[in-house]
């Protein structure tokens, strides 16, 4: 779970309200100035330049005394002048501290927002905040580092409200990816509802971080080769994908549940993990039998070598180059000891495998 924050949404109502307070007050203190000069001008007969020195000086309570003597009907009037005119004075002036702020407020935390963005380093920029967005945060491990780039402020601060930093732009610009630290992410996903915004959000992000591993979504089959040749790693039609589950589902609806379980829902133990096998690796250059993988209990399902080939179901000759990945699944005290057996700490598998920038 991430940690939750104060909504911005409520910051920005509370400027809004200053704002119309402070509306409400001139409006009001324009009011009682015109009332009581054309009061003074015309009932009092005083002259149109004192009777607007004398509602003044009345309505500032400057005290310069009386511009001509007043009878009982015009300290009445002048009375009224002042209370409304000083209370509408206060409440203009009110407003205005509380915008003020409010403005600041919202200025400190977009800079401690900015430096925490600032700070991050291997993390998943996240571009589009909709409903596929927002399933696509709640499924990432709790263990990565997410900044989110949505282009409305207003759907913005749901993103906000979950402690989830989030810079307000658009995503095709190469000063709002900065700001989102692509230089330094280790991934890209682009989930947005245009195809033509997401091949020039992955042109500007593979210039601006050439090893970013890129995952985006194609909401037509003919934008997948062209987000390919953009620099997509992984493109991901929802809607091709739907229709291969529904027919799974429909012919072998056993597997594909047992599938979801494992991948997504956490009901059983088990569960899919992929472990990257770097030079440096114990084992590099060894064969599946020559380590002590099967010890740990976990199943290896295939072996992705680095040319992108798998090789499914490995037997114990299957060598294991620098650059390949194992496929494995097995129980959490099981994916802990394959953990700790490749030098990893217990429980960062994903992590682990989000931050390989290699393309896969």
């Amino acid at each position: 779970m991430r940690r939750p924050a104060l909504p911005r949404t409520s910051r920005d109502a509370r400027v809004r309200e200053g704002r119309g307070r402070v509306r409400l007050g001139l409006l009001v203190l324009a009011v009682v100035v015109v009332l009581g000069t054309l009061w003074f001008w015309l009932a009092e007969h005083f002259s149109f330049l004192d009777a607007a020195f004398q509602v003044t000086m009345t309505v500032t309570t400057v005290g310069f005394g009386e511009v001509h003597p007043f009878d009982a009907t015009a300290k009445v009037v002048a009375i009224v002048l002042m209370i409304v005119g000083v209370g509408a004075a206060l409440y203009t002036l009110g407003g205005v501290f509380e915008e003020l702020f409010e403005s600041q407020i919202d200025r400190f935390g977009r800079r401690r927002m900015q430096r925490r963005i600032d700070d991050m380093h291997g993390h998943v920029v996240l571009c589009g905040w909709g409903r596929v967005g927002r399933m696509i945060a709640d499924l990432l491990d709790e263990h990565l580092e997410l900044v989110v780039v949505e282009s409305s402020e207003a759907t913005a601060d749901t993103a906000l409200a979950t402690g989830i930093p989030v810079v307000v732009g658009d995503a095709t610009e190469d000063a709002v990816l900065g700001q989102a630290g692509i230089e330094r992410a280790a991934v890209l996903v682009v989930s947005l509802e245009s195809d033509s915004d997401a091949i020039s959000t992955v042109l500007s992000a593979r210039v601006l971080n050439p090893a970013l591993r890129i995952v985006a979504r194609a909401n037509s089959g003919s934008s997948e080769p062209k987000l390919v040749r953009a620099g997509v790693d992984h493109v991901v039609n929802p809607l091709h994908m739907g229709a291969q589950r529904l027919a799974s589902f429909a012919q072998q609806p056993a597997v594909a549940d047992f599938l979801d379980v494992v991948a997504h829902d956490g009901a059983l133990e088990h569960r899919f993990e992929e472990y990257l096998i770097p030079p440096t690796s114990a084992f590099a250059g060894r064969s599946l039998g020559e380590t002590s993988i099967e010890a740990t209990g976990v199943l290896v399902l295939a072996i992705r070598e680095g040319n992108g080939r798998f090789v499914s179901n490995p037997g114990p000759d299957a060598r294991l180059e620098p650059g390949a990945k194992l496929i494995v699944m097995g129980a959490p005290d099981q994916i802990g000891r394959l953990d700790a057996l490749k030098g990893g700490e217990p429980g960062a598998a994903r992590a682990a495998a989000a931050r390989d920038t290699t393309p896969g």
